[in-house]
């Protein structure tokens, strides 16, 4: 399966909130997408049915196609501490995530193409991989060549949110991922143990 590129508000309506960030039309048609729209009747959902809905807006939420993120929660599952939270906090330290976090792109999916653009420096070298996975310490910087860049400056210049992991300077255009976010910081409304019950089946 190919990355999901078609529009994002079915989505969010699918899931019943703005997962890709402010959405007019899903404001407008708050309900599931579909021919019958809000009269549709929907029984109770299952448990796996409700545990795969929650995996799936994870997934949508950071742009990872399912190997990928099979193979993230494998890590997770590998390390000390609780499985879901550190599941959250590896998709975090994503260069794509790190790079939109840090407002330099508007979405995720920008982010992406920045990155793979060959748009985006960590520690002063070239890294066109948007899984790439920073480490504390590392600087996220925009290429010299990049930074008169009309969509960054635009994207720059709207960005409200402040993390207490990153650290930015707008002079130079380069942030720092200064340590690994705890679960109460990062802001997404994912609920990593139905995630977790999943792929322990």
């Amino acid at each position: 399966m190919a990355r999901y590129t078609g529009p994002k508000s079915k989505i969010a309506r699918k899931f019943g909130e703005a997962i890709f960030g402010d959405d007019k039309s899903f404001e407008k048609k708050n309900y599931p997408p579909g021919q019958h729209g809000n009269n549709r009747r929907r029984g109770k959902k299952s448990e796996y049915a409700v545990q795969l809905m929650e995996k799936q807006k994870a997934k949508y939420t950071y742009g990872i196609l399912e190997k990928q993120f099979r193979n993230i929660f494998a890590n997770a599952k590998r390390k000390e501490g609780v499985t879901g939270e550190i599941l959250l906090q590896l998709c975090e330290c994503r260069l794509d995530n790190v790079v939109y976090r840090m407002g330099i792109a508007p979405s995720r999916r920008g982010a992406r193409q920045l990155v793979s653009h060959r748009h985006i420096t960590v520690n002063g070298e070239l890294v066109n991989i948007p899984s790439y996975t920073l480490k504390a310490g590392d600087v996220v910087g925009v290429r010299e060549k990049s930074k008169s860049l009309q969509v960054i400056q635009d994207s720059l210049d709207s960005q409200s949110n402040v993390y207490e992991w990153i650290t930015w300077n707008s002079e130079k255009k380069e942030g720092t991922f200064v340590s690994v976010p705890e679960r109460i910081q990062i802001p997404e409304n994912i609920k990593e143990q139905l995630i977790v019950e999943l792929y322990s089946k």
